[in-house]
């Protein structure tokens, strides 16, 4: 109870208080009893000068016994208050008393022997007798000498005063302040009380809600009462409240969006400490990495990472001086991985976190395979009619020009090769421009039967030559279509032709047209050699070819299917294959309709 600073404020009130009373009532009870003292003082020395002294004799006071003792009786004296008359040349006889009864007794009996000793010589003396069991001086004694003309000393004036009264009201006066030192304390203690309270309060209230904050519960507000201090820290803790809660939504709410971007972010995250402990990752490294979570949380760093490279061990990245790195590595899917990493430091300068990011590169890692080996097919496609350019140019140039028929054979062979390469540039440059999408796009309404009927009539001579069965299905409603005429019919020829390069003579080849509700069907079909099913993925890959030889033989560049498909793709529309290896192959060409709004 004492630690609570009301009580504390109570007790130092309370002591601060009773200490200035109790010194208050010292210093009263101090002076009353020095006035009264020294009021009783003034009174016997009037009696003594003003009055007894005036009907004293100058001569020898026995002798006048009678006359001195009638003139102290006619002294109006208070109670308590005696007179008595001392000879002091006759053993300190009493001459004369205002109490008859002691009259020609010796004074040195009755007296304070040490008053009248120092009276005789001269001196006025007092003293305090006290007497009885308390111990307070209940009588003052006091002596005036009286000197004739001479300035002999031949009497004692003594006179005494009953102080009881005096300390008797001493006494009821110290009762008094006492029970006004109590009813002060207690009205002290009782506004102590209120004051404390008044302080108090609010500071309990700002504490106990100031605990619930600490407990998450940042809604709190304190009643503001008064303008002092304590209204200041109200307002402050308010404002505190207030501000708290406005820089922890901020901090939420970056923490979500911080949250959101980790989870959904297209790269791995990995966070460990320097022992190799995970401290956070993300949904999308456990996927690159083929786990399950509760799998990842019984792993350390070396089981999930480290493994793949000794670069990527936790000791490595701690050594290696560098605060960043990455590596390339191949894991159990097939999947190939950049792992970038970074070191963050605390204040010593030490390692205390280490950040991961995984980067999915096998399509990067694809494509950059695809494109040495894009470069290697054209290199390759264009070294052989020019080499047989050049060497057919060289034997005309050492002399065989002048043998007409072998000139006529190589020009002819030089020109077939020209050809080969103006095709193959071309077929490039269009790719090129289909890539870039810098493609000058004609389209109108087109009726898919008709068009594809007519494209078929311009086939019919090359179906006759190797006296292949061509047959069409097409439906008797109209299917129409939104199309680049010269680019859809581009498409068509290029898989109308590889059906012919690739059916035997004799074979069989289909043209279907068909709709549903949204889409336009176009479906070729032929029953030659087939793709086996190593080779469907590739197929639309630029200068692939199932069969490389066969396929120069026939005079197929290997971009016909890729241009094919970026055609029917910008068209809006999607082509398949479904092959065989032996049974033929069909294509599948899906595209929009155009209907009326």
């Amino acid at each position: 109870m004492l630690r609570s600073i009301r009580w504390k404020f109570i007790t130092i009130y309370f002591l601060l208080v009773f200490i200035a009373m109790v010194i208050v009532g010292i210093f009263m009870t101090s002076q009353f009893e020095q006035y009264y003292l020294n009021k009783v003082r003034d009174d016997l020395k009037y009696i003594s000068n003003n009055t007894v002294k005036k009907f004293l004799p100058q001569e020898n006071l026995g002798q006048n016994r009678d006359n001195i003792q009638k003139d102290i009786e006619r002294i109006p004296l208070s109670i308590g208050y005696q007179v008595i008359i001392v000879a002091a040349a006759a053993d300190f006889e009493i001459v004369a008393s205002s109490n008859p009864e002691i009259a020609r007794m010796n004074a040195l009996e009755l007296l304070d022997d040490s008053v009248m000793l120092a009276a005789s010589v001269g001196k006025i003396s007092e003293k305090n007798v006290g007497f009885g069991d308390n111990g307070k001086y209940a009588v003052k004694h006091m002596a005036f000498p009286y000197k004739d003309k001479s300035g002999r000393v031949i009497g004692i004036i003594y006179c005494m005063a009953n102080l009881d009264d005096i300390y008797n009201i001493l006494d009821n006066s110290k009762v008094i302040f006492i029970r006004a030192i109590e009813l002060g304390l207690l009205v002290t203690i009782i506004l102590g009380f209120l004051v404390g309270t008044s302080i108090t309060t609010p500071i309990n209230d700002v504490t106990k809600k100031a605990l619930k904050m600490a407990k998450g519960d940042f809604d709190q507000v304190v009643e503001v009462k008064s303008d002092d201090e304590i209204g200041q820290l109200g307002r402050m803790f308010n404002y505190l409240t207030a501000k708290l809660k406005q820089t922890l939504s901020e901090i939420s709410s970056e923490k979500s969006k911080l949250d959101a971007i980790i989870t959904h972010m297209a790269d791995g995250l990995l966070a460990v400490d320097f022992m190799g402990g995970i401290v956070h990752l993300n949904p999308r490294f456990l996927e690159m990495m083929s786990l399950e979570g509760k799998a990842a949380d019984a792993m350390d760093y070396e089981e999930i990472i480290g493994r793949y490279s000794k670069n990527l061990m936790l000791e490595s990245i701690l050594e290696c001086g560098s605060d960043f790195g990455s590596e390339v590595v191949e894991v159990e899917s097939g999947a190939i991985l950049k792992v970038s990493f970074a070191c963050i430091r605390d204040a010593s300068r030490e390692v205390s976190l280490i950040i991961l990011v995984l980067q999915d590169i096998t399509e990067h890692q694809k494509l950059d395979n695809m494109r040495r080996e894009f470069v290697a097919n054209v290199s390759h496609e264009l070294r052989t009619p020019i080499t047989t350019i050049k060497s057919y140019s060289e034997t005309l140039l050492s002399g065989a020009v002048d043998d007409k028929a072998t000139t006529m054979q190589f020009l002819k062979v030089i020109e077939s090769e020209t050809d080969r390469m103006a095709l193959i540039v071309r077929e490039l440059l269009q790719l090129s421009q289909l890539d870039t999408k810098n493609v000058d796009w004609k389209f109108e309404q087109v009726e898919l039967v008709a068009f594809t009927s007519a494209i078929a009539k311009k086939f019919s001579l090359a179906f006759s030559e190797k006296n292949h069965n061509f047959i069409h299905m097409f439906p008797e409603e109209p299917v129409l279509i939104k199309a680049d005429t010269n680019k859809l019919e581009q498409a068509l020829q290029n898989i109308l032709t590889n059906c012919i390069k690739y059916t035997p003579d004799g074979g069989d080849i289909s043209l279907a047209v068909s709709s549903d509700d949204e889409r336009a069907y176009i479906r070729i079909r032929d029953n030659g050699i087939g793709i086996p099913k190593e080779a469907m993925s590739r197929i639309f890959e630029r200068f692939y070819r199932v069969d490389k030889a066969r396929s120069r033989d026939m005079g197929g560049t290997g971009l016909g299917l890729s241009i094919t498909k970026h055609i029917i793709e910008d068209h809006g529309g999607s082509i398949s294959v479904e092959s065989e290896l032996g049974s033929g192959t069909i294509f599948i060409l899906s595209l929009p309709l155009d209907k009326p709004v």
